[in-house]
């Protein structure tokens, strides 16, 4: 029978090393059976598989259960190798490790955040034995909005998957994940008119501190594809002027994109003193209270002059993403189609552009005039909707 369990104690006798007898369930010497090994038990279980016990008891039961896997074929030396290989504390952390190499520093910090929540709940728990009820219930125990919950989700479904691919656990081991519902709101927009004030107003109040605030905010309301977070990482050699385009080398989509700009703005930037071109385009200049020269614009750099703007206007729940490009796809729908806006924000899906720019609005409102009067609607409009 595989495994056997042994003993660093010797015979007082002979100083002989005891021997196993199942049938006097003890360790035994052999030419002195009366005396029995009492303590500092070891149960050896093939060449990957050891543990201590102070007990023979203890080390039987444990020996009794690794023969029961091995019949039932789901015995994994990892259950029982020192480290905890296969505890969630340890994969998580090694998951992390190559995360942080893939990931922005804002991505990371969030998947970070969500997997401490997780280290603390589960801790050295084998993955294993993590299923259905403990994810449920841990993603249901944190006191967070539902999209926060349902990101923990994705994170953690993330993390299983990179186990099954690194072929720490198998398909079979790879567990079912609750559904986790959310609905997202939609973000306040305005009109071209009152973007157009807060894009001027903005001019007026950052000109003299760095004529570049205005420019990016500018750049938002008109080149939709571009999120403030990837406007402000862009460097000096990221501007093709000579070609007139602006090249995004990290956007969410995960490709690069290449957004073509306009001659206003080429025009504008040859006028502009040129950087090295590793350096961040969108930077501040010396004498900036709290940064150094050469420092890029931070993550919500540009929504503290937005929100400036807006209050000194008296504009109310406008935030930046919302005042310019959301605020701008939507004024497109009056001249352009939706496969046009769509194309223009390089959305890589519908439901995602959906979500955004409420493509259905027009339509439903022209059912709905229909409803009313039994008229048809305007062939000229619907020329306009269809693109045809």
């Amino acid at each position: 029978m595989r495994g056997r369990i042994y003993s660093d104690q010797k015979c007082p006798i002979c100083g002989g090393v005891f021997i196993q007898d199942d049938r006097r369930r003890g360790l035994f010497c052999p030419d002195h059976p009366a005396q029995e090994a009492t303590t500092r038990f070891r149960v050896r279980f093939g060449r990957k598989t050891a543990r201590r016990f102070e007990s023979y008891r203890e080390a039987e039961r444990f020996l009794d259960g690794l023969r029961y896997e091995v019949d039932k074929g789901v015995y994994d030396p990892r259950d029982y190798q020192q480290g905890n290989p296969l505890g969630f504390a340890v994969l998580a952390d090694k998951w992390l490790a190559v995360k942080e190499k893939e990931l922005k520093p804002r991505s990371f910090a969030n998947l970070r955040n969500y997997v401490s929540k997780a280290k603390a709940t589960w801790g050295g728990t084998n993955i294993k034995v993590i299923g259905y009820g403990e994810i449920e219930d841990f993603l249901y125990a944190q006191e967070v909005s539902d999209k926060t919950r349902a990101n923990m989700k994705s994170c953690l479904h993330t993390f299983w998957t990179w186990l099954r691919k690194r072929k720490v656990i198998t398909q079979a081991q790879m567990p079912e994940f609750p559904e986790v519902h959310f609905e997202l709101g939609w973000r306040q927009t305005i009109d071209k008119d009152t973007q157009q004030a807060i894009i001027d107003e903005v001019y007026r109040i950052s000109h003299q501190v760095n004529p570049k605030i205005w420019l990016a905010i500018k750049w938002l309301s008109t080149y939709i594809s571009i999120r403030p977070a990837e406007l402000v990482n862009i460097t000096e050699k990221d501007i093709d002027l000579q070609s007139g385009f602006l090249f995004i080398p990290h956007p969410k989509e995960k490709r690069p994109k290449v957004v073509p700009l306009l001659d206003e703005d080429r025009e504008h930037l040859s006028t502009l003193p040129q950087g090295l071109p590793n350096l961040f385009f969108f930077r501040h200049p010396a004498g900036i209270s709290g940064v150094k020269a050469g420092d890029p614009f931070g993550p919500r750099y540009l929504y503290k002059w937005w929100k400036k703007a807006c209050n000194n206007l008296g504009v109310e729940g406008v935030d930046l993403y919302g005042g310019t490009r959301h605020s701008t796809a939507l004024a497109l729908r009056q001249v352009a189609t939706p496969e046009q806006i769509r194309r223009a924000t390089m959305h890589s899906t519908n439901k995602a552009f959906e979500r955004y720019f409420r493509v259905e609005t027009d339509e439903v409102k022209d059912v709905y005039q229909l409803a009313r009067s039994g008229q048809r609607v305007d062939n000229q409009k619907r020329k306009r909707e269809t693109g045809k």
